[in-house]
């Protein structure tokens, strides 16, 4: 089997010949049809994810495709089964072994590509929103990066929860996808500043600010959000792909009552598995009915996974970019 792997932190992944997987004791084998392709590759790439893998790997967190082998103690799951799954690492190739409480079977009527660009991006969005922020009906949420995978499945997410969403994004066409996917207003960061149009825009609905802002971006995007919320606010922070982490001024925090909130996805899922199983069915539900649809904006073949990559890294990226590994 083909996949990238990366032998040392830093290192340009190549294309190599590999040794296909063995399922263990509770292990299935998933021929992988599709993965998505996420900001977070690019850090574990470069030993900065907060998983480090040991030894040579491939990256690639969120799969979907057909199981093709399954460990002797499995139940539940079958050879043919299509299934989705979130690995630590390990998408960027043509098989993976995985442990099978961790894949998920699809609804018939969900296509490999929406799999694959759906699980991580929405899973943050959703989860994130409606059980980390606990955004309500009528809530003001502010999201950044709105045109991007993540942020894009933030302002329908927030749609979704009853919320009046303000998007922001880099340029017009990008405000306009913010804008198509439900934004309810949208503020071009280029050329707008971001703390005096929310304060604007609130302004004219009756509001003090945002209520919840979803911030994968970090940086001076963070400081500009922290002087445009509303009393009692939750700042949801989701990642730093500006490549600054802010330092958050404790005293700004305590004068308005505000609240800055850690979310990492992996984390959340296994430390509340409940409420992960609740959630995930939630999704599932919401995508089969097609309440949600992930914007998948191009697909690579795997030889060129690297051309995608470096579209997210660059930030020139709509939507979610998804690479097809068995063809």
């Amino acid at each position: 089997m083909k996949a990238w792997i990366c032998k040392a932190f830093g290192d340009a992944p190549m294309l190599i010949d590999c040794d296909e997987p063995v399922a263990q004791s509770r292990d299935v084998i998933i021929d992988i049809a599709a993965c998505g392709v996420n900001f977070a590759d690019t850090l574990i790439l470069e030993g900065k994810y907060q998983k480090r893998p040991q030894g040579p790997f491939a990256p690639g967190f969120e799969i979907a495709g057909t199981v093709s082998a399954v460990g002797p103690n499995v139940r539940g799951l079958k050879i043919g089964d299509r299934v989705m799954a979130m690995p630590d690492w390990g998408g960027y190739g043509e098989k993976i072994a995985v442990d099978a409480g961790s894949v998920t079977i699809l609804p018939d009527n969900v296509e490999f590509n929406s799999a694959a660009a759906f699980q991580i991006a929405y899973g943050t969005s959703w989860f994130g929103l409606k059980y980390r922020a606990k955004v309500q009906r009528g809530d003001v949420v502010l999201v950044h990066g709105a045109a991007g995978g993540v942020g894009l499945t933030a302002v329908e997410c927030a749609r979704l929860l009853g919320a009046t969403v303000i998007a922001t994004a880099g340029g017009e066409p990008k405000c306009a996808i913010a804008k198509a996917h439900g934004a309810d207003h949208v503020i071009d960061y280029k050329s707008e500043s971001i703390r005096d149009r929310v304060k604007e825009i609130c302004a004219g609905i009756g509001r003090t600010g945002a209520d919840v802002v979803y911030d994968p971006v970090g940086g001076d995007v963070f400081d500009q959000s922290l002087r445009c919320v509303a009393p009692g606010a939750r700042i949801l922070l989701i990642g730093f792909a500006s490549g600054s982490v802010p330092q958050i001024p404790a005293n700004i925090l305590l004068v308005k009552n505000v609240a800055a909130l850690g979310f990492y996805f992996g984390a959340y899922l296994e430390q509340n598995p409940d409420i992960a199983k609740a959630g995930m069915a939630e999704l599932l539900d919401l995508l089969s009915s097609g309440k949600i649809s992930p914007m998948v904006s191009a697909v690579y073949s795997l030889s060129d996974a690297m051309v995608a990559l470096e579209a997210i890294r660059n930030r020139t990226a709509t939507g979610k970019l998804v690479i097809r590994c068995g063809e």
